[in-house]
């Protein structure tokens, strides 16, 4: 292998979320934490040398969007996932969630319902009801471990006030890779009802092998025409605070009442530095990602053993997609507060509680898997420790 993943890189004293600012910092030492949805490992070096290069210029002042840009996004597109997509039809964002908020402002109206699939990544319900819209859940279903969408029961669930669907794709934190059957499946009810589908589709990029994406707006022209799609190099390549997102949105009304929207808030373009590491990642990236779908599978794998091994009360979900181990803990028959004294405060270990997730979650809790394999190790021993010990 040309990467590193096993270094240790220490990211305590650099103002990180999930090292240094922890609810439980300074109550419990030595923790461990798989919570926040980042990586521990390096930018490649490939990205970090093109910031470097563009810093030494040393004049940050304002900057057009060259045509490259558009190019590295489209090209990325095109090899990975075979998506043809327009440079015009490419809209610039701050991140994926602000995209999320900023869709609901512009295609919905106060007291409209936006119908979200949980368990599934927290924002969404957020956006939705810090914008004065009305949260519809449809829950995914859950047999044998295994998860699905509920698509009967999103067609009974659907009324003359349902405007939206966000989608979790992959999803987060099931770690579902949506296939064609059951997208079209999806694409089918929104397009016999008027619903728009905002396809948040920030792992991508992460599928883990025998699996695939499919971009939900490139199965059909009626898809593209009802669908905006959310995409980021974030967390393929650990870019999160460079604010670097672009929204694909085939359909030019769709683009051009989306486009308002962020300009009315004076958003156009992104910063130089996020520019610059978005085309490094996407025009040199592919070996490294590689490279880094294995080892992040090895984890998962790693995971998923010690627990069938070690932890037989404890299940582990396929993880198809993202980095994200998503681990049910049910089998032990304690309730939050002592799950979370067990983890937190016995074992040392950090990870998000499926409850925030919504319905569905209760009694699970979501590992980031994107670490140096010895702290995956670590962290499970330690919560075998706990349990057992």
């Amino acid at each position: 292998m040309k990467y590193d993943f096993d270094r240790l890189i220490t990211r305590t004293g650099t103002h990180c979320v999930k090292w240094d600012h922890h609810e439980m910092k300074g109550e419990v030492e030595g923790m461990i934490p798989m919570s926040i949805a980042d990586m521990d490992f390096e930018a490649p070096a490939f990205i970090k040398e093109a910031i470097i290069e563009r810093a030494r210029h040393g004049v940050f002042g304002y900057t057009v969007v060259p045509q490259s840009y558009y190019s590295a996004v489209s090209g990325w597109l095109g090899r990975r996932f075979g998506w043809t997509v327009e440079r015009e039809r490419i809209r610039f964002s701050p991140g994926v969630i602000p995209a999320l908020a900023f869709s609901v402002q512009a295609f919905t109206e106060p007291g409209d319902k936006v119908i979200i699939q949980p368990p599934v990544y927290h924002p969404f319900r957020a956006v939705i009801a810090n914008n004065g819209r009305v949260v519809l859940n449809n829950p995914l279903i859950r047999e044998n471990g295994d998860y699905r969408m509920d698509i009967e029961g999103l067609k009974k669930s659907i009324d003359k006030k349902t405007r939206m669907i966000i989608l979790s794709s992959p999803h987060n934190p099931v770690g579902r890779v949506w296939n064609r059957d059951e997208l079209k499946a999806l694409i089918d009810i929104c397009l016999e009802n008027n619903i728009l589908i905002i396809s948040d589709e920030i792992h991508a990029d992460l599928v883990m092998p025998g699996f695939r994406h499919t971009p939900t707006a490139s199965l059909s022209d009626e898809a593209a025409s009802m669908t905006i799609t959310c995409t980021s190099p974030s967390k393929t390549f650990n870019l999160a605070e460079l604010h670097v997102a672009n929204i694909i949105i085939p359909n030019q009304e769709l683009f051009s009442r989306f486009d308002l929207a962020l300009t009315r808030t004076g958003i156009n373009k992104p910063n130089v530095l996020g520019m610059v590491a978005l085309e490094a990642a996407y025009s040199k990236g592919e070996a490294w990602l590689d490279e880094l779908i294995p080892y992040l599978h090895a984890n998962y794998q790693l995971m998923r053993d010690f627990v069938r091994e070690r932890l037989p009360r404890i299940n582990a979900a396929q993880m198809e997609g993202t980095y994200l181990g998503w681990l049910d803990f049910n089998g032990l028959g304690l309730s939050e507060p002592k799950l979370d004294e067990l983890l937190l405060a016995k074992a040392r270990v950090a990870m998000t509680p499926g409850s925030i997730f919504g319905p569905g979650g209760e009694g699970f809790y979501r590992m980031n898997l994107a670490c140096p394999k010895s702290v995956a190790a670590e962290a499970l021993k330690r919560i075998e420790l706990a349990i057992n010990g």
